[in-house]
């Protein structure tokens, strides 16, 4: 536990002083920024055209915002030799990781709090707030995004073998989770048996987590309706008094088994040298 922390720490320290997270903090307050003009011209609440225009520039910036960072923390440390320094103490690997990750979330959850604080801080002085409802909603929705991404960044800089590989994928996992994702969705299950396209698509949507924090936050702003007949199954458990809790324990399974996964990639290379 102790390590662990230490390792945190260390990842916050390294992360306010990465110019990268900087860059990131004044784009993510901007597009902020731009989400209070757009509710400034028609008033936020539910779920509307407005609404998912504003849900999916959420999904295009924060998704890669959080790989680069994140797969850039891992691949710096084999490109430094900090984990050979590392290695030679005695920190457990699972240690390591877990620290990794919890920094990483304050620095990235940081930024998203900070850029939705100066959003709603700016809204309340011109009198241009956003419905509460819809505000935490949309929080909600970016830190999501913000965790669940991480696993992947993880995995990504740890199959990565400097940063130049770490951008590569990570621009190619966020094409297909996030811009690709309906092609590649109507490509697969239009080769499929009709039988098999409602369990095949509950199994695809719980591995693009962009897909899986979009739904349930569309649902939740009421906006189940435009999903269509083969998720209606999603909008009944989601609205149930009990659904946001079945949704974070689904979260907190995806980034446990990420996590196991990244671990044994680096416990195999630390035990192999």
């Amino acid at each position: 536990m102790v390590d662990m922390l230490l390792v945190a720490k260390r990842e916050v320290k390294m992360g306010f002083r990465n110019p990268w997270a900087y860059s990131f903090l004044i784009l993510f307050c901007t597009f902020s920024l731009s989400l209070l003009l757009i509710n400034s011209q028609n008033f936020v609440q539910g779920y509307s055209g407005t609404t998912g225009s504003m849900l999916n520039l959420i999904l295009y910036l924060l998704p890669l915002m959080t790989l680069f960072l994140g797969s850039f923390s891992l691949t710096s440390e084999k490109e430094e030799g900090s984990w050979q320094l590392l290695s030679t103490y005695p920190i457990g690997t699972m240690s390591f990781i877990v620290g990794k990750y919890l920094g990483l979330s304050v620095v990235l959850i940081t930024i998203v709090a900070f850029g939705y604080g100066l959003m709603g801080l700016i809204s309340g002085v011109i009198g241009s707030a956003l419905n509460v409802t819809t505000y935490v909603l949309f929080l909600a929705f970016s830190c999501g995004l913000v965790l669940l991404f991480l696993t992947l960044a993880l995995f990504i800089g740890s199959i990565s073998k400097n940063r130049w590989q770490a951008l590569t994928i990570s621009v190619s996992i966020w094409f297909f989770a996030v811009i690709g994702w309906p092609t590649l969705l109507l490509a697969i299950l239009g080769i499929v048996p009709f039988l098999w396209v409602k369990p095949l698509l509950v199994v695809l949507t719980f591995i693009n987590p962009a897909e899986l924090v979009r739904l349930f936050v569309v649902i939740k702003l009421g906006g189940g309706s435009v999903l269509g007949p083969e998720y209606y199954q999603w909008v009944t458990w989601v609205q149930q008094p009990s659904g946001s809790w079945i949704f974070l324990t689904i979260c907190l399974l995806w980034i446990t088994c990420s996590v196991l996964v990244v671990y044994g990639i680096w416990e195999r290379g630390r035990s192999h040298g």
